[in-house]
Order: C-alpha cells, then structure tokens, then sequence
C-alpha cells in the first residue's frame, strides 16, 4: 500500500520553498508515495505547482488570531479541519518545529501503526520551541550547524528510514518558457535589516543594461512599488515592473528569465528552486543557513558585511558565465 505522507510547513514563503525539495527525495525512495502539505492560505498557490503534491490543505492561523470568535472564522476552522481528516497517514511530518505547527499535525488522522514527528531540538539559527518533541509521538535529533534544506531532508529521511543523496532539487507542475535576456531584481523584503540599498540597485541595473540585460522588479506592497518605479524611470525603457500577482504567476513569470539577483528573501530562494543562475545579496551572516549550495551559476555574497556593487556584479557574471546552457 502506497506510503500517505502529510507535510506540515506553514510559513514562512522562504522556509516553504526550501521544504519542497523533500518531496522529490521522497519520491524517489517512495514512488507511489501520496503526499498532501499544510501550509498557510498564502502560499497554497505556490505549494500546489510543485510536482507530486497531491493535495494542498490551506490554513489561516494568521488571519484567524484577528477574529478567534466571529462565526466565521469558526465555520473555517471546522472547514479545515474535516479537510484534515480526509485522509489518514502513515506520516505527519511538522517540519516547522514550533507548537502552532505541533497542534496541526497533532489534529492529523493516523492509519494503525502511523505517527508525527518533528525535530527533537532546535539547529542554530534556526526557529524551535522545544514542547514541541513531547507534542508529537516522535523527534529525531538534528546537528546544531545546519543548512536550512539539509535539515528539512534529513528529518523526512530519518523518519521514514532513507539516505538523502545528491543535491536538493524541486520539480514543477510546469513547463519553463524559452529563457530571454530579462534580469529579475528580487530587491523586496520583509526584514528592513536583508535590504540592499536603492542606490546599490540603480547602480548595478545601469551596468547589466549596459551588457545588455533588460530588468524586471517584482512588488507586492506599497513600498516596493514607488522603490521599483523610481528605480525603472532612472533606467528608462530596458526596464519595467511587473504587476502585484500571486507567488505562483510571480513563478512563473521568474522561470523564463535569464536570472535573479535578490536579497535573501521568498523570492531568490524560489530562483534557486527554479534553477536559475542567481546571486543572492546578505546583509547578515545567515549564508551559511539558508544560501545557495552545490552549483556554481548560484552564489551568495555578503554577511556580517554588506556586499558592494563590484562585489554583486562580479558574482552575477560568473553565475552567468557558469550557467547549465553554457555548460551544456
């Protein structure tokens, strides 16, 4: 009987991402394996176009903490929760770690002889409440040092009795478009503290329109908005921003380009997913955690410093000159 898997990773957009490359090594050990994901109503989207996803359970633990006892949000969660327990599994596996995500994979119906499971401790800079090993029936240690995707492989693994091998990949539900010349500029972010300057960018777009680029700047607030649009009218007509869309369209959209140069935010860690040459921009030492790893065309730069235009536009050709169409 085919292996039922349900993967709780709520949020946040980043750490969603770099869950996803679970799913293949998964399947590889397990091809039949069915597997359904729990994830806040953000992301749903996103998850549902990474391949062998049978079912994405959306949740709205954020919006809910707003209205706890409007009839409403009450109807919701009853909703969500006969969706839950449509299926029974044989593993719940919280890869979040923290005990909003324990309760969900504690609600999860279990066939005779399943179980959850979690980490058994917290990796350094990683976030772990430690209730969460009593939450749940099983936690497997983890090493105190750790890549963000190592650690999420390694649990899927040790919980149903495999070895990762080989280098974390992502499959999509759909196809690349033919790559053009267009250079995305992930330059949003949530944290104040990740964000590249504007003159950083305005001076890097002007060198890379120079070699013949045209850019795209995402945006999905107010602020990255008026950010983009100063920026595209020092540029002028090799660069536009694109529309406020959903993080699947913005996926889409990211996989025909040429490249992504971002700050350490969803979006270049979706450039990675996509496998697309990338520069990712630090400002704090958190590379070592949740950088890119293991290719060549995608480079981190940065940390306890913040990279300056030389540094980032260095990077980014030799990305560009290492990329797989040129290997090829």
């Amino acid at each position: 009987m085919a292996l039922q898997l349900l993967i709780v990773k709520l949020s946040s957009l980043g750490d969603v991402v770099q869950t996803a490359a679970v799913v293949q090594d998964v399947l590889q050990r397990f091809p039949d394996a069915q597997i359904d994901w729990v994830v806040e109503e953000a992301f749903a989207p996103l998850v549902s176009l990474v391949a062998g996803v049978r079912r994405v359970i959306p949740v709205a633990q954020r919006r809910w903490r707003t209205a706890r006892w409007r009839a409403d949000t009450r109807r919701e969660r009853a909703a969500f929760i006969g969706d839950l327990h449509a299926h029974a599994y044989d593993v719940v596996l919280d890869f979040q770690g923290l005990i909003k995500s324990a309760l969900v994979a504690r609600q999860a119906r279990l066939r005779p002889g399943g179980f959850s499971a979690s980490f058994a401790n917290g990796s350094d800079a990683c976030s772990y409440e430690w209730p969460v090993r009593w939450l749940l029936r099983r936690s497997f240690p983890m090493p105190q040092r750790i890549h963000a995707v190592a650690r999420y492989r390694l649990l899927a693994a040790s919980a149903l009795g495999y070895t990762t091998q080989g280098a974390a990949t992502v499959r999509w539900q759909f196809a690349a478009a033919a790559s053009t010349n267009t250079l995305v500029f992930a330059h949003g972010t949530t944290r104040a503290d990740n964000e590249w300057s504007p003159q950083n960018w305005l001076a890097l777009g002007h060198q890379l329109i120079a070699q013949g680029f045209t850019l795209a700047l995402p945006q999905s607030n107010d602020a990255e908005l008026a950010r983009a649009q100063a920026l595209v009218q020092a540029w002028g007509p090799q660069a536009c921003v694109w529309p406020r869309e959903s993080l699947a369209d913005v996926a889409r959209r990211m996989a025909a380009c040429a490249g992504v140069i971002g700050v350490d935010s969803g979006l270049s860690h979706i450039a990675v997913a996509l496998g697309l040459p990338h520069v990712q921009i630090f400002s704090q030492d958190r590379a070592w955690r949740a950088g890119p790893v293991g290719t060549a065309f995608q480079i981190a730069v940065g940390g306890k410093l913040t990279p300056d235009v030389p540094t980032v536009l260095h990077a980014w050709e030799a990305a560009w000159a290492a990329r797989p169409e040129k290997a090829a």
